[in-house]
This record gives C-alpha cells, structure tokens and sequence, in this order.
C-alpha cells in the first residue's frame, strides 16, 4: 500500500497547478520523494510527534510519515488549496494529520522535530520551526549550496537553538532552550526581517 500511496501521491503533485515546479516524473521522484527520505534515520533519532512546516504539496512530511509508521506526523499548511491536496493522502495514513494554519499561529512548544525542506531561508526557517518544538528536541532543515549557515546559526540562537550538525545538506537544529516570548513574530515578518 505504501508504494502504491507515494506513486499515486508524486503523480498528484506533478498534476496539480502550483504543487511544484517540477515537470518531470524522475525529477519529483528524485527531489520530492528521495530527497525526502534521506532524513529518516536523523528524524527516527529524535523523540515526539513531528510537524512538517510549509508542507506544500507534502514533502518531506508523507514521504517520512510513510517510512516511519510508528511516528505521529502533522503537515502544516497555510493555503487551503495544497490543504486539501495534502488531506487526500494524509487520510490514507494513520499517522498523519493536516492542519490548515500558519506556523506562527500553533502552540508553541507541541512537537519533538520540526521539518521544513523549501519553506523559506534557513534563518527564517529557523523562527518558524523552533518555537514549536519541545527542549531537547530539533528543527531538521534542508539547506540549499548557498545557504548562509552563519545566519541560521545566528537565527537559532535567538529562539532558543545550537546548529548542532549538518549531513549532505541535511542540518541538525537542536532547540536548548526555551524561545523567548514574542517568537515567532507575527506573520509575515520573519521573511520580512529575517533575523541573523
């Protein structure tokens, strides 16, 4: 069933308008599915339900939520129409659940790790995610070639994080103290005034 779910789930991504701008079937494989994947032992390593941030059309969130059945998963996202994107396969797994929201609108504090692989610049990412995660827990985010990791490093300590490692382009954000009240900021201005 779970092969049969992430085959139909990468088809439905690539045929859905503003899913992804990816066009071919081998490159949603490789960027949507296995790119996705390559954290589960990092997440697995980690204790607590997961939320994936920004999920879109539900990478990394159902590819991982798939792979790690024993895990509570819930994929956030802000626009109602990759919501319901996200909802036609979240239904199809018992872990996960969609949330229809903002990151700076959840309980803060709730989950053990929080993802986020394409939902905005390292040092904003790091806002939005950390302020959801319990101490001791982590944010893992995907960093791009050019990412500034000096400036994610900057960003987590203000909201309670250490960069604590990074694998093949795979970081280790790990929350070591409480976020200070007033993160994250009201929405919209973490991209608006990153911080770092």
């Amino acid at each position: 069933m779970t092969a049969d779910l992430l085959e139909r789930w990468l088809e439905a991504v690539l045929a859905t308008p503003g899913a992804t701008g990816l066009a071919s079937a081998e490159d949603a494989r490789r960027v949507l599915l296995d790119d996705a994947v390559r954290a589960v032992s990092v997440v697995d390593s980690i204790s607590g339900p997961i939320v994936d941030v920004g999920s879109g059309g539900g990478s990394p969130g159902i590819p991982l939520a798939a792979a790690l059945p024993a895990r509570r998963f819930t994929l956030l996202e802000a626009e109602r129409r990759k919501c319901a994107h996200l909802s036609r396969f979240a239904a199809e797994l018992p872990n996960a659940e969609v949330v229809c929201g903002r990151a700076e609108e959840q309980p803060v504090e709730t989950f053990g790790v929080a993802l986020a692989k394409a939902l905005a610049k390292p040092p904003v990412a790091a806002e939005l995610c950390l302020p959801l995660v319990t101490t001791g827990g982590a944010a893992i985010l995907w960093l791009g070639p050019t990412a500034d990791r000096r400036a994610l490093e900057l960003a987590a300590e203000q909201v309670g994080g250490r960069f604590e490692s990074e694998s093949a382009g795979i970081a280790v954000v790990r929350k070591v103290a409480a976020t200070p009240r007033g993160f994250p900021r009201r929405a919209g201005m973490a991209k608006k005034r990153p911080l770092g």
